[in-house]
């Protein structure tokens, strides 16, 4: 049995143990089949103000947001815009050059080897992006092909997997080229409306609304916003908006074949490629785990400075885990404990 209790031991244990300098401070919501959704919210959603979490705040979830990108894809594929090996060099993308062999498979699955403009094998200061290109410019999948466009090659296109947020970039400019709207608004009728997912959106930082987190960077004692540090508007790689409570009606619509036929969202959810660490696959813009030929949960995960999150659904349970926060760290630790009592029954 979940209970309130059971999950602030589980926070306790994380302050406490991982000796996290800025406590956990975000929403956790967990559900199972024959469970009411159990949600506990901690910290502040405005530190300065002292304005509280609860579980109807909206929280940045960074690149937690690729599933939707993937989503609005496969959306075109289905009506017949677009196919899964359609190579990028027959579309008119602003791209100074383009890999012959490059498809819109490869940028889904992240085996593209296109140049990443934040390529996180050997990056860790996503705020060092904004020195030369302020990031209050950026409010469009084209602001950030300057980072990108014009860098080698990784590698082949598909010779390997390599977690890349250019691809996604990518794959949002492919979408304002079908579609005829901007990303963000594609986005908002097409998976946002389509779900009911009335909390969420790509909100500018410089006009949240109301209800919505602050990121926060530092330490208790010396802390700041991460207004400076991420993209003013988020976009194709990441940078949505939502609630834990909307996640619940995403993966609802998702699994119940709301957004894609059941075909598409087969293909979507299924093992496209393995990844570095044994039994973790990724499919279309979503991560599963895997155990004898099972999939034992499906997952999408973001951070980014003042970000973390992790949203699980677990299909053999019908069971489902969210945890949003508005601080860098915290959500994979929890995550992994919730997994302990979710799969296992532990105490």
């Amino acid at each position: 049995m979940i209970t309130e209790q059971w999950i602030d031991d589980i926070v306790r244990r994380y302050n406490e143990e991982e000796g996290q300098a800025l406590k956990f401070s975000g929403t956790i919501l967990l559900a199972t089949e024959h469970q009411a959704p159990v949600a506990t919210s901690y910290g502040y959603a405005n530190r300065s103000e002292r304005i509280a979490n609860t579980p109807h705040t909206r929280f940045g979830i960074a690149s937690g947001c690729k599933i939707f990108t993937a989503i609005a894809i496969c959306q075109l594929i289905e009506q017949g815009r677009l196919a899964l090996d359609t190579r990028l060099s027959e579309l008119a993308l602003p791209l100074p050059q383009v890999h012959p062999e490059m498809t819109v498979r490869h940028l889904l699955t992240h085996t593209s080897g296109i140049p990443d403009y934040f390529d996180e094998a050997v990056m860790t200061d996503y705020e060092s992006l904004w020195k030369t290109l302020p990031m209050y410019t950026i409010d469009g999948p084209s602001r950030f092909l300057p980072l990108f466009a014009d860098q080698p090659m990784k590698f082949e296109p598909g010779a390997e997997f390599a977690y890349n947020n250019a691809g996604y970039i990518v794959l949002g400019l492919i979408v304002e080229q079908l579609s005829g709207q901007r990303f963000a608004e594609y986005i908002q009728i097409e998976v946002f409306e389509a779900c009911g997912m009335e909390d969420s959106g790509y909100f500018r930082m410089d006009r949240l609304p109301e209800r919505t987190a602050l990121g926060n960077v530092g330490e208790d004692d010396d802390w700041r916003t991460n207004i400076y540090s991420i993209p003013v508007l988020g976009g194709p790689d990441g940078g949505a908006y939502t609630t834990a409570h909307d996640l619940r009606k995403f993966w609802a619509a998702l699994m119940e074949g709301r957004l894609l036929s059941t075909e598409m969202t087969a293909e979507l959810l299924r093992p496209q490629v393995e990844t570095d660490e044994e039994g973790l696959y990724y499919g279309y813009g979503v991560w599963m785990t895997q155990s004898d030929g099972q999939i034992v949960k499906y997952f999408v995960m973001g951070f980014d400075p003042g970000v973390c999150m992790l949203s699980s659904y677990y299909p053999s349970l019908r069971a489902e885990a969210h945890v949003l926060a508005n601080i860098d760290s915290g959500a994979w630790w929890i995550a992994s404990e919730v997994d302990e009592q979710i799969l296992h029954g532990a105490s």
